[in-house]
């Protein structure tokens, strides 16, 4: 694999560290600040609210200046979100923190569309591989992220946490540093002048609707289950040491898996990799039903992760085969939309469901949409992408 791709999936994975840092220790943040238990994961919510509002015009910003143009502006956006969350920590400002989280969810969005600027770096046979590796650098996340809410928490005297997002602010200028060195390659006459076919052609097309289902669905339990660990751990009597290595795990379960789910689908292929990733997410939610010891959270956080990286880049790998050239920005943008929008829904919902429902209650209220995906792509997920011949 290039070294294009290696330095994307470095970039991206000091970007991501802000996710696990902000799920880490965001239980604690908001029962300290919000004003009421149900506003406790409104950070998380305004930063996927961030992450849905950025993805349709980042995908079109990037078709018309490029990737490394595009990179740049949310990289700047994620470092004053960063800043300023020191700033609204030390104010003790739980509005404002919630301001500053969406500043940060809107250069995370920029920074989703780094899975497919892999796919554009790298050779076409090389795909999957490129996907997968672009993922994997998720496994820095997943170390620094808890890592950093540990052990900086009280780096700065006189707010708690802040420490965190000062050492956030490193990261991210390291990302754009890196950002730099990287070479995209120039937009195509197609892709700088594009003439795209219309919006309802591109989701008539066979099979580019249930993969967007797919990548939308896997991402929605993830977040929703996710998120709301940390507090569900805190209830049932665990301290925040404790829940921020359970989050540790379940990042390292999205993203280690990824140096090997490329070379997982093109064995396989798309749909059986899916079908894998559903089928442990089930198991997941089953054994959160049935206990919640350490170990009931442990073992279960870390198959909702590995679920998650076979279904979500399982589809990203098929939804590349739906769509032409000129169709990407487009394509891209609502596939984006789609997914970050209902985890930003997944995110506002949370607080509220395990507060009413409890933890085993919702984790039941995710089977009937997991078991959707499996019967859908069980079903009809055999057809064949009429568009492959035409990707370039």
């Amino acid at each position: 694999m290039n070294r294009n791709v290696w330095l994307l999936a470095l970039s991206q994975a000091l970007l991501m560290s802000g996710n696990v840092l902000l799920i880490s220790v965001n239980g604690l943040i908001g029962q300290s600040l919000s004003p009421s238990p149900v506003w406790v994961t409104l950070p998380v919510a305004t930063q996927f609210v961030g992450m849905m509002l950025a993805t349709i015009p980042a995908s079109l910003i990037m078709g018309r200046i490029g990737r490394k143009k595009g990179f740049i502006i949310g990289n700047t956006i994620g470092i004053t979100g960063s800043m300023m969350c020191v700033y609204a920590l030390y104010q003790q400002e739980f509005w404002l923190f919630c301001f500053c989280t969406l500043l940060l969810g809107i250069g995370i969005g920029f920074a989703t569309l780094y899975r497919f600027a892999a796919v554009e770096v790298s050779a076409p046979e090389a795909k999957s591989r490129a996907i997968s590796i672009s993922m994997a650098g998720g496994v820095i996340a997943a170390v620094l992220g808890p890592n950093i809410a540990i052990h900086s928490k009280n780096w700065l005297s006189g707010a708690e946490f802040s420490g965190g997002f000062a050492a956030l602010t490193m990261l991210y200028s390291f990302a754009l540093i890196i950002l730099l060195f990287i070479q995209f390659p120039p937009l195509t006459p197609k892709e700088a002048q594009p003439r795209p076919n219309s919006f309802a052609s591109i989701l008539s097309r066979p099979g580019y609707l249930l993969t967007v289902f797919t990548a939308l669905v896997a991402y929605a339990v993830m977040n929703l289950l996710m998120t709301v660990t940390p507090i569900a751990m805190h209830k049932h009597g665990f301290s925040f040491e404790a829940s921020a290595i359970v989050i540790e795990w379940h990042v390292l379960g999205m993203f280690a898996p990824a140096f090997i789910t490329g070379h997982i689908i093109d064995r396989v292929g798309t749909r059986f990799t899916v079908l894998m990733g559903t089928t442990l997410i089930i198991t997941c939610t089953l054994i959160n039903i049935q206990g919640a010891t350490e170990w009931h959270f442990r073992l279960a956080l870390l198959l909702l992760g590995v679920g998650w990286n076979f279904m979500f880049i399982g589809a990203t790998s098929a939804l590349t085969e739906y769509y032409l050239p000129e169709d990407k920005a487009q394509a891209q943008a609502f596939n984006e939309f789609a997914v970050f929008g209902s985890v930003t829904v997944s995110a506002l919902l949370s607080g509220q469901l395990e507060s009413t429902l409890g933890w085993q209650v919702l984790n039941q209220v995710t089977l009937p949409l997991m078991i959707a995906v499996l019967v859908f792509y069980f079903f009809k997920s055999r057809v064949k992408p009429e568009l492959a011949s035409h990707q370039g």
